[in-house]
Protein backbone atom coordinates (compact mmCIF):
# COMPACT_ATOMS: atom_id res chain seq x y z
CA UNK A 1 0.00 0.00 0.00
CA UNK A 2 1.22 3.24 -1.31
CA UNK A 3 2.28 5.74 2.15
CA UNK A 4 0.26 8.19 2.87
CA UNK A 5 1.73 12.13 3.71
CA UNK A 6 0.50 15.42 5.20
CA UNK A 7 2.11 17.98 2.91
CA UNK A 8 3.47 21.22 4.74
CA UNK A 9 4.37 24.55 3.16
CA UNK A 10 7.57 25.71 3.94
CA UNK A 11 8.20 29.46 2.79
CA UNK A 12 10.95 31.86 3.88
CA UNK A 13 9.30 35.38 4.56
CA UNK A 14 12.11 37.08 3.50
CA UNK A 15 10.90 35.72 0.05
CA UNK A 16 7.68 34.36 -0.55
CA UNK A 17 7.75 34.00 -4.31
CA UNK A 18 9.86 31.41 -4.57
CA UNK A 19 11.26 28.63 -1.99
CA UNK A 20 12.99 25.61 -3.13
CA UNK A 21 13.78 22.70 -0.25
CA UNK A 22 16.54 20.73 -1.14
CA UNK A 23 17.72 18.27 1.56
CA UNK A 24 16.57 16.73 5.11
CA UNK A 25 18.80 15.73 7.58
CA UNK A 26 17.25 13.20 10.38
CA UNK A 27 17.18 15.88 12.51
CA UNK A 28 15.26 17.85 10.77
CA UNK A 29 17.29 20.35 9.37
CA UNK A 30 16.45 21.43 6.15
CA UNK A 31 18.74 23.02 3.18
CA UNK A 32 17.41 25.29 0.36
CA UNK A 33 17.22 28.39 -1.00
CA UNK A 34 15.19 31.33 -2.01
CA UNK A 35 15.09 33.51 -5.28
CA UNK A 36 14.37 32.51 -8.78
CA UNK A 37 17.75 33.09 -10.20
CA UNK A 38 17.20 35.57 -12.90
CA UNK A 39 18.58 38.87 -13.08
CA UNK A 40 17.10 40.81 -10.21
CA UNK A 41 16.28 38.06 -8.27
CA UNK A 42 19.20 36.28 -7.00
CA UNK A 43 19.42 32.60 -5.07
CA UNK A 44 19.80 32.78 -1.06
CA UNK A 45 20.49 29.69 0.43
CA UNK A 46 19.70 28.99 3.83
CA UNK A 47 18.77 26.56 6.22
CA UNK A 48 15.42 25.87 8.26
CA UNK A 49 13.85 23.02 10.15
CA UNK A 50 10.79 21.57 9.76
CA UNK A 51 8.92 24.08 12.05
CA UNK A 52 9.52 26.27 9.11
CA UNK A 53 9.51 29.26 11.59
CA UNK A 54 13.30 29.74 11.55
CA UNK A 55 15.76 30.73 8.38
CA UNK A 56 19.66 31.35 8.94
CA UNK A 57 21.36 32.54 5.97
CA UNK A 58 23.57 30.42 3.96
CA UNK A 59 26.00 31.95 0.84
CA UNK A 60 29.44 31.50 0.01
CA UNK A 61 31.57 34.76 1.19
CA UNK A 62 31.68 37.39 -1.69
CA UNK A 63 29.28 35.34 -3.77
CA UNK A 64 26.21 37.36 -5.54
CA UNK A 65 23.90 33.54 -5.68
CA UNK A 66 24.34 30.62 -3.16
CA UNK A 67 21.90 27.42 -3.02
CA UNK A 68 22.31 24.65 -0.72
CA UNK A 69 21.53 21.72 -1.87
CA UNK A 70 22.48 19.04 0.50
CA UNK A 71 23.09 18.69 4.85
CA UNK A 72 24.49 15.54 6.39
CA UNK A 73 24.20 14.15 10.02
CA UNK A 74 27.08 16.15 11.07
CA UNK A 75 25.94 19.82 9.90
CA UNK A 76 28.02 19.70 6.77
CA UNK A 77 26.54 21.44 3.92
CA UNK A 78 26.98 20.94 0.21
CA UNK A 79 25.74 23.07 -2.57
CA UNK A 80 27.08 25.82 -5.56
CA UNK A 81 27.38 29.57 -5.74
CA UNK A 82 27.58 32.09 -8.39
CA UNK A 83 29.82 35.73 -8.46
CA UNK A 84 27.10 37.41 -10.64
CA UNK A 85 23.31 37.05 -11.13
CA UNK A 86 23.42 38.06 -15.15
CA UNK A 87 21.16 35.16 -16.26
CA UNK A 88 24.11 33.07 -17.49
CA UNK A 89 25.87 32.45 -14.80
CA UNK A 90 29.29 30.19 -13.85
CA UNK A 91 28.93 28.19 -11.22
CA UNK A 92 31.14 26.18 -8.44
CA UNK A 93 30.51 23.42 -6.09
CA UNK A 94 31.04 24.32 -2.41
CA UNK A 95 31.13 22.43 1.01
CA UNK A 96 30.78 24.03 4.75
CA UNK A 97 31.78 22.03 6.93
CA UNK A 98 31.32 24.28 10.30
CA UNK A 99 29.58 27.03 10.03
CA UNK A 100 31.03 29.74 8.48
CA UNK A 101 34.23 27.51 7.10
CA UNK A 102 33.74 27.48 3.24
CA UNK A 103 35.46 25.62 0.43
CA UNK A 104 34.99 25.65 -2.80
CA UNK A 105 35.37 22.43 -4.86
CA UNK A 106 35.95 22.56 -9.31
CA UNK A 107 36.61 19.75 -10.57
CA UNK A 108 39.43 20.28 -12.88
CA UNK A 109 37.89 18.36 -15.83
CA UNK A 110 35.53 21.30 -16.27
CA UNK A 111 35.74 22.90 -19.26
CA UNK A 112 31.84 24.32 -20.20
CA UNK A 113 31.55 28.24 -20.72
CA UNK A 114 30.43 29.23 -18.63
CA UNK A 115 31.69 27.17 -16.04
CA UNK A 116 29.89 24.67 -14.24
CA UNK A 117 29.99 22.86 -11.35
CA UNK A 118 27.93 21.64 -8.90
CA UNK A 119 28.01 19.39 -5.27
CA UNK A 120 24.63 17.99 -4.69
CA UNK A 121 24.80 15.74 -1.90
CA UNK A 122 27.27 14.09 0.48
CA UNK A 123 27.40 11.50 3.27
CA UNK A 124 28.30 11.41 6.37
CA UNK A 125 31.48 9.50 6.26
CA UNK A 126 32.38 13.23 4.10
CA UNK A 127 32.33 11.99 0.23
CA UNK A 128 30.06 14.15 -1.58
CA UNK A 129 28.62 13.59 -5.36
CA UNK A 130 28.04 16.43 -7.45
CA UNK A 131 28.99 17.05 -11.65
CA UNK A 132 30.39 19.29 -14.27
CA UNK A 133 29.95 20.07 -17.73
CA UNK A 134 31.80 19.86 -20.26
CA UNK A 135 32.71 22.36 -23.41
CA UNK A 136 29.33 20.30 -25.48
CA UNK A 137 27.56 21.06 -21.93
CA UNK A 138 27.65 17.25 -21.15
CA UNK A 139 27.03 16.11 -17.93
CA UNK A 140 29.81 14.15 -16.07
CA UNK A 141 29.09 12.74 -12.33
CA UNK A 142 31.74 12.33 -9.91
CA UNK A 143 32.66 11.79 -5.82
CA UNK A 144 34.43 14.52 -4.43
CA UNK A 145 36.40 13.32 -0.51
CA UNK A 146 36.31 16.28 1.30
CA UNK A 147 38.93 14.45 3.15
CA UNK A 148 41.77 13.68 0.72
CA UNK A 149 40.44 16.38 -1.91
CA UNK A 150 40.07 13.13 -4.46
CA UNK A 151 37.35 13.43 -7.46
CA UNK A 152 36.37 9.77 -8.64
CA UNK A 153 34.43 9.57 -11.88
CA UNK A 154 30.59 8.09 -12.08
CA UNK A 155 30.05 6.77 -14.75
CA UNK A 156 27.41 4.33 -16.31
CA UNK A 157 29.70 1.16 -17.92
CA UNK A 158 26.61 0.48 -20.44
CA UNK A 159 26.72 4.28 -21.15
CA UNK A 160 29.61 5.91 -20.86
CA UNK A 161 29.20 8.47 -23.09
CA UNK A 162 25.83 9.29 -21.60
CA UNK A 163 25.60 12.70 -19.72
CA UNK A 164 25.18 11.87 -15.84
CA UNK A 165 24.42 13.84 -13.28
CA UNK A 166 25.34 12.25 -9.62
CA UNK A 167 22.70 13.16 -7.50
CA UNK A 168 22.76 11.64 -3.76
CA UNK A 169 24.82 8.95 -1.97
CA UNK A 170 24.49 7.25 0.91
CA UNK A 171 26.67 6.00 3.92
CA UNK A 172 27.88 2.44 1.60
CA UNK A 173 28.63 4.49 -1.03
CA UNK A 174 26.44 3.81 -3.48
CA UNK A 175 25.31 6.94 -5.54
CA UNK A 176 21.77 7.92 -7.40
CA UNK A 177 21.05 10.33 -10.19
CA UNK A 178 19.98 10.85 -14.08
CA UNK A 179 21.75 10.49 -17.10
CA UNK A 180 20.60 11.03 -20.64
CA UNK A 181 19.71 8.25 -22.60
CA UNK A 182 20.58 7.40 -26.53
CA UNK A 183 16.80 9.02 -27.70
CA UNK A 184 17.67 11.72 -25.28
CA UNK A 185 15.71 11.16 -22.09
CA UNK A 186 15.71 11.06 -18.73
CA UNK A 187 16.17 8.33 -16.94
CA UNK A 188 17.27 7.96 -12.98
CA UNK A 189 19.83 5.54 -11.91
CA UNK A 190 20.91 3.54 -8.58
CA UNK A 191 24.54 2.53 -8.74
CA UNK A 192 24.44 -0.24 -5.89
CA UNK A 193 28.02 -1.53 -5.67
CA UNK A 194 28.66 -1.35 -9.41
CA UNK A 195 25.42 -2.61 -10.36
CA UNK A 196 23.72 -0.12 -12.46
CA UNK A 197 19.98 -0.34 -12.14
CA UNK A 198 17.51 1.86 -14.41
CA UNK A 199 14.30 3.69 -12.95
CA UNK A 200 11.62 4.89 -15.40
CA UNK A 201 8.05 5.76 -14.47
CA UNK A 202 5.97 4.24 -17.25
CA UNK A 203 4.26 6.54 -19.05
CA UNK A 204 5.58 9.71 -18.27
CA UNK A 205 8.74 10.89 -20.94
CA UNK A 206 11.60 11.67 -18.18
CA UNK A 207 12.53 10.38 -14.89
CA UNK A 208 15.16 11.64 -12.31
CA UNK A 209 16.50 10.66 -9.35
CA UNK A 210 16.95 13.99 -6.99
CA UNK A 211 17.70 11.81 -3.70
CA UNK A 212 18.66 9.17 -1.71
CA UNK A 213 18.10 8.03 2.01
CA UNK A 214 20.96 7.24 4.30
CA UNK A 215 20.53 3.69 4.25
CA UNK A 216 20.08 3.78 0.59
CA UNK A 217 16.41 1.85 0.64
CA UNK A 218 14.60 4.98 -0.68
CA UNK A 219 14.85 7.09 -3.85
CA UNK A 220 12.83 10.27 -4.91
CA UNK A 221 12.83 12.93 -7.81
CA UNK A 222 10.17 13.85 -10.49
CA UNK A 223 9.10 12.41 -13.40
CA UNK A 224 8.15 14.71 -16.29
CA UNK A 225 4.59 14.52 -18.38
CA UNK A 226 2.77 15.59 -21.25
CA UNK A 227 3.26 19.80 -21.38
CA UNK A 228 5.65 19.68 -18.69
CA UNK A 229 3.21 18.33 -16.02
CA UNK A 230 5.45 16.47 -13.07
CA UNK A 231 5.25 14.37 -10.38
CA UNK A 232 6.81 13.35 -7.34
CA UNK A 233 8.37 9.89 -6.83
CA UNK A 234 9.19 7.37 -4.43
CA UNK A 235 11.09 4.66 -5.61
CA UNK A 236 11.55 1.79 -3.01
CA UNK A 237 14.53 -0.12 -3.67
CA UNK A 238 13.87 -3.55 -1.80
CA UNK A 239 10.59 -3.90 -3.80
CA UNK A 240 11.49 -2.03 -6.94
CA UNK A 241 8.49 0.02 -6.25
CA UNK A 242 7.94 3.35 -7.95
CA UNK A 243 5.15 5.53 -6.27
CA UNK A 244 3.61 9.24 -7.91
CA UNK A 245 2.82 11.60 -5.42
CA UNK A 246 1.30 15.31 -5.97
CA UNK A 247 1.11 17.41 -3.49
CA UNK A 248 -2.66 18.91 -3.48
CA UNK A 249 -1.88 22.48 -3.81
CA UNK A 250 1.28 21.62 -6.35
CA UNK A 251 -1.21 19.10 -8.49
CA UNK A 252 1.42 18.98 -11.91
CA UNK A 253 3.84 20.71 -10.94
CA UNK A 254 5.17 18.67 -7.76
CA UNK A 255 9.15 18.01 -7.46
CA UNK A 256 10.25 15.83 -4.49
CA UNK A 257 14.23 16.46 -3.55
CA UNK A 258 15.25 14.81 -0.77
CA UNK A 259 14.41 11.81 2.46
CA UNK A 260 15.60 10.94 5.47
CA UNK A 261 15.27 7.45 6.94
CA UNK A 262 12.12 8.95 8.61
CA UNK A 263 11.02 9.36 5.46
CA UNK A 264 10.44 12.86 5.48
CA UNK A 265 10.81 14.33 2.26
CA UNK A 266 11.48 17.58 0.99
CA UNK A 267 10.41 19.44 -2.22
CA UNK A 268 8.91 21.86 -3.93
CA UNK A 269 5.16 22.75 -6.27
CA UNK A 270 4.52 25.73 -8.11
CA UNK A 271 1.45 27.53 -7.28
CA UNK A 272 -1.05 28.07 -9.86
CA UNK A 273 -2.84 30.70 -8.50
CA UNK A 274 -0.17 33.02 -8.65
CA UNK A 275 2.91 31.20 -10.04
CA UNK A 276 4.96 31.53 -6.85
CA UNK A 277 7.05 28.65 -6.37
CA UNK A 278 6.24 27.13 -2.56
CA UNK A 279 8.90 24.65 -1.12
CA UNK A 280 7.26 21.89 0.78
CA UNK A 281 7.46 19.10 3.03
CA UNK A 282 6.04 15.81 3.36
CA UNK A 283 5.31 13.85 6.07
CA UNK A 284 4.50 10.28 6.25
CA UNK A 285 1.56 9.45 8.29
CA UNK A 286 3.38 6.24 10.04
CA UNK A 287 6.89 7.61 10.48
CA UNK A 288 9.46 5.02 9.09
CA UNK A 289 11.97 3.60 11.58
CA UNK A 290 15.52 5.50 11.48
CA UNK A 291 18.65 3.48 11.69
CA UNK A 292 20.69 3.41 15.06
CA UNK A 293 24.07 5.88 14.25
CA UNK A 294 25.02 8.51 11.95
CA UNK A 295 22.74 8.92 8.89
CA UNK A 296 22.84 11.61 6.04
CA UNK A 297 21.02 12.10 2.81
CA UNK A 298 21.92 14.22 -0.77
CA UNK A 299 19.41 15.83 -2.95
CA UNK A 300 19.06 18.04 -5.93
CA UNK A 301 16.84 20.43 -7.73
CA UNK A 302 16.67 21.84 -11.17
CA UNK A 303 19.38 24.20 -11.45
CA UNK A 304 17.64 27.48 -11.77
CA UNK A 305 21.01 29.10 -11.17
CA UNK A 306 22.57 27.20 -14.20
CA UNK A 307 19.28 26.56 -16.11
CA UNK A 308 21.24 24.33 -18.90
CA UNK A 309 23.94 22.36 -15.99
CA UNK A 310 22.89 18.85 -15.37
CA UNK A 311 19.23 19.02 -16.57
CA UNK A 312 18.49 19.70 -19.54
CA UNK A 313 29.82 -0.90 -12.42
CA UNK A 314 27.84 -3.71 -14.26
CA UNK A 315 24.27 -4.86 -14.62
CA UNK A 316 21.10 -3.10 -15.88
CA UNK A 317 17.27 -3.14 -14.33
CA UNK A 318 14.15 -1.18 -15.59
CA UNK A 319 11.36 -0.60 -12.88
CA UNK A 320 7.94 -1.41 -13.99
CA UNK A 321 5.85 -2.13 -10.77
CA UNK A 322 4.20 1.56 -10.37
CA UNK A 323 1.65 2.82 -7.87
CA UNK A 324 -0.57 5.88 -7.20
CA UNK A 325 0.20 7.67 -3.93
CA UNK A 326 -2.46 8.90 -2.02
CA UNK A 327 -2.16 12.43 -0.48
CA UNK A 328 -3.79 13.68 2.98
CA UNK A 329 -4.26 16.66 5.29
CA UNK A 330 -2.36 19.93 4.47
CA UNK A 331 -0.75 22.10 7.04
CA UNK A 332 0.87 25.42 6.26
CA UNK A 333 4.25 26.90 7.64
CA UNK A 334 4.96 30.53 7.09
CA UNK A 335 2.97 33.27 5.19
CA UNK A 336 0.60 33.17 2.50
CA UNK A 337 0.74 34.55 -0.68
CA UNK A 338 -2.03 33.39 -3.28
Amino acid sequence: MATKYTFTEIINPADPTFNQELGINDSGVIAGYNGSGVPGHPNQGYTTTTAGTNFTPENFPGSVQTQVVGINNNGTTVGFYAPTNNGSDANFGFYNKTPGSYTAVVNPLTTSTPSTNQLLGINDNGVAVGFYNDANGNSHGYKYNLNTGKFTAVVDPAAAAASLTAAAIDDAGDVAGFFVNGAGKDRGFLDKGGTFTTISLPGFADTQILGMNANGTELVGQAFGPLGFTVGIVYDVATGTLTKYSDPNGVGSTVFNGVNDAGDIVGFYTNATNGYTIGMLATPAAPKVAKTGATDQSFDAYSLLAPDAGMPSGSHHETARVNDGLNVAVASVGPHQW
